[in-house]
């Protein structure tokens, strides 16, 4: 039996033109599935993977352009290209159709040739996308760099444990590097070609993290359908971060538990459990069994994620990789900025790795993004250097190298934030609360003076 074509689902609330569709497609090879409404289609892509959509504007309940909204939504590897179809088009829908994502726009009364040309070059597009992505992924393989016995025993221990299906639980200083693990374990994985999806626990408020997670299906005040598909079902098949899940509520880690065990569960408002296959991978900046102790985290939850536990050290505790990663920054971001490849100094170098780096790996690769958009000049001396806990260890007075009062300004200022942040363990609101600021205006103090934050 010869083999069928790709997969084309029709959207259409008017029956002549389902069938007509149907018949010119079905003639060329394609497998056609035609549905009369948005919220079948959504529901036959839950069910089915299909290479495009054809999908009518003008539909009851849910209508095409919210749809549209609902499909790309839908992990990179299973979304469909679109195809949005209409008898009362305009310019301003079509913009609109793109701007969503639409592969293509075209107006009834529809023709054999338009239909058949369109549908064959979304598929074309469609497969390109996704090898692009495959190779995009296959190039952008995470590089865990430093050649010190911490991070040599760490790439072993990655190699050794990509492989399984365990969870694994991170712990790690803010900065040192636990998502590029995370992103590591999953390249390194059998889940390698499903998606890699991430939640910051840190930086979604309690009333939102469930509906992050899980998903929601309701219905808003004008009667129209609003659902969400929740990021640990478009996990499904790959690997599913958790990142700083020290901060999650322990309503949260109660579901997040259930989940673990059941493997599936509920989105809000849904009448039905839906089963999930993912790798769970969590990382936090807490010591986990002390917050145990203070009644802050689920003693059960903490033995289901711990079943492979990793330790990123601080980038003080490996100081003989600085000089390497700082290198491989500037030469990151010389190349990202456009200009011409820089070199520090023995001098810059030695401040460096004087320095202490509270924010770890993530402040000095902002360091270094700074340093190349603020100075032009190929060689990079230890003046051009600002870290003033470094300078301080150049010479015999706190205010030694700095070439202006704003500089020892920023650099006070500096230092008080991130002694504010460390005290309340990275929590950007907490700390603002401290330094007596709106949480915005400090983002925006700490963009300026180049301190790094975990949200």
């Amino acid at each position: 039996m010869p083999l069928r074509g790709p997969k084309v689902l029709i959207v259409d609330d008017e029956a002549n033109i389902r069938q007509s569709l149907r018949g010119v497609l079905s003639d060329e090879d394609y497998q056609c599935t035609a549905v009369n409404s948005g919220e079948t289609c959504l529901a036959e892509l839950a069910r089915e993977s299909y290479e495009v959509v054809l999908l009518d504007i003008w539909l009851p309940g849910i209508d095409g352009l919210a749809t549209l909204a609902r499909i790309q939504e839908l992990p990179f590897g299973s979304r469909p290209a679109v195809v949005m179809i209409s008898g009362h088009g305009n310019i301003e829908t079509a913009v609109k159709a793109t701007k969503l994502g639409a592969f293509d726009f075209i107006e009834k009364p529809l023709t054999i040739e338009k239909v058949s040309v369109v549908v064959k070059n979304a598929i074309q597009q469609r497969r390109m996308d996704l090898e692009l992505q495959r190779l995009h992924e296959d190039n952008a393989s995470p590089e865990i760099i430093g050649d010190s016995v911490p991070m040599k025993a760490l790439r072993q221990q990655l190699k050794l444990m990509a492989g399984t299906n365990g969870r694994v639980l991170i712990f790690g200083e803010s900065g040192t590097g636990k998502e590029l693990v995370a992103r590591a374990l999953h390249a390194l994985s059998q889940r390698a070609n499903g998606p890699f999806v991430e939640v910051n626990c840190a930086a979604l408020p309690d009333d939102l993290i469930e509906s992050e997670l899980f998903g929601h299906r309701r219905t808003n005040l004008d009667g129209t359908p609003d659902h969400k598909i929740g990021k640990l079902q478009k996990a499904h098949g790959g690997t599913f971060f958790l990142d700083e899940v020290g901060d999650m509520s322990l309503k949260t880690q109660a579901k997040v538990l259930r989940a673990l065990d059941e493997h599936r569960f509920e989105p809000l408002g849904a009448p039905q459990s839906i089963q999930v296959n993912a790798r769970v991978v969590a990382a936090t900046n807490k010591n986990l069994e002390r917050e145990i102790e203070r009644g802050n985290f689920r003693e059960d939850l903490f033995y289901r994620l711990n079943v492979i536990p990793f330790t990123v050290p601080p980038l003080r505790e490996r100081a003989e990789d600085i000089p390497v990663l700082a290198t491989h920054f500037l030469r990151e971001f010389s190349l990202a900025y456009g200009r011409r490849p820089k070199e520090l100094s023995e001098d810059a170098l030695a401040a460096l790795v004087k320095y202490h780096w509270p924010g770890n790996v993530r402040e000095l690769r902002n360091l270094m993004e700074r340093i190349v958009i603020l100075h032009p000049q190929r060689r990079i001396e230890a003046r051009h250097v600002p870290l003033d806990a470094a300078r301080k260890n150049s010479g015999n007075k706190p205010w030694d190298g700095f070439g202006s009062l704003q500089e020892v300004k920023e650099a006070a200022e500096r230092d008080y934030i991130l002694r504010k942040l460390e005290e309340s363990n990275g929590n950007v609101t907490r700390a603002s609360e401290m330094l007596g600021l709106e949480r915005s205006n400090l983002y925006r103090k700490m963009k300026s003076l180049g301190i790094a934050s975990k949200e």
